[in-house]
């Protein structure tokens, strides 16, 4: 068995040894695996969706392209994938004892929530994925303001950003004109596919604050990108040294979050944080 972690959410495992049988009986395996659990992992509520897109990158790997190069030529976006080849003549029990022996780690993943399978004579492909779905551009009120209440919560208690400890603070105060701020810089971020604080323009985070009308004693800006919801990026965010700094820090007051979606960029969606103090 030969296993290969590939960074930013993409697993691919290929083992040999399984079973000739049909695709909705391969699908059904591993949700009687998923909704009983295996080894020491528990059960998973939710069953895996059967999805025709996948099938495709099963096929494509099976013939040869890799799982990213599958995924994406079978116009699937995922935010998380894995595949998973068997080769056996032990028939669906063969499967079962395959998929809870070796793969259930994968199988009972509950951010996994859709295969698609691929068989061919004796073997058998299996992709499980967990699709892109950025927020609702409709929703980005909600959205944002949930990344302030959770940014709100997290500088009410002492914490350590790395090496540096702070003290818990008072609440950030939502600007309008930070937003705005925000949004423009999350929007380029999604129009030009990067990550990074300065703009296409070569503009930076004080620029930016200064051309939203907004005069600053002092300014910094979190940036991110693939997290779909509020809650993951302030867990990224939470979770590295330097931004967790810049949401702790009490000598900023107001703040602007905002975020930009464009699937046919590489993160998808882009997650924009100005933090600011008034002269």
């Amino acid at each position: 068995m030969h296993r290969k972690l590939i960074i930013g959410g993409a697993l691919a495992v290929i083992v040999a040894v399984a079973p000739a049988c049909g695709i909705a009986d391969v699908v059904d395996v591993a949700n009687a695996i998923r909704s009983q659990g295996c080894g020491e992992l528990s059960a998973v509520g939710r069953p895996l969706r059967a999805q025709t897109q996948l099938d495709d990158a099963a096929r494509r790997i099976a013939y040869g392209d890799g799982l990213q190069a599958a995924t994406s030529g079978s116009g699937y976006r995922a935010k998380k994938s894995a595949s998973i080849h068997i080769q056996t003549t032990k028939g669906d029990d063969g499967v079962t004892q395959m998929l809870a022996q070796r793969f259930c780690e994968i199988v009972t993943d509950p951010n996994l929530r859709e295969i698609g399978v691929y068989r061919h004579g004796k073997e058998t492909w299996m992709v499980l994925a967990a699709p892109f779905s950025p927020p609702d551009p409709d929703d980005a009120s909600t959205v944002s303001h949930r990344v302030l209440e959770l940014i709100n919560e997290a500088r009410l208690q002492a914490r350590r950003c790395g090496r540096k400890k702070f003290p818990a603070t008072t609440p950030l105060k939502q600007v309008a004109t930070l937003e705005g701020a925000a949004l423009a810089h999350a929007q380029d971020m999604a129009a030009h596919s990067y990550i990074g604080h300065k703009g296409s323009d070569g503009s930076m985070p004080a620029d930016r604050a200064m051309r939203a009308n907004y005069t600053w004693s002092s300014v910094a800006e979190n940036v991110a990108g693939g997290q779909t919801t509020a809650e993951e990026v302030v867990n990224t965010w939470l979770a590295s040294p330097g931004h967790c700094a810049n949401l702790m820090s009490p000598r900023y007051s107001d703040t602007g979050v905002a975020y930009a979606v464009n699937p046919a960029s590489k993160k998808g969606i882009y997650w924009v944080q100005v933090f600011a103090a008034q002269k």
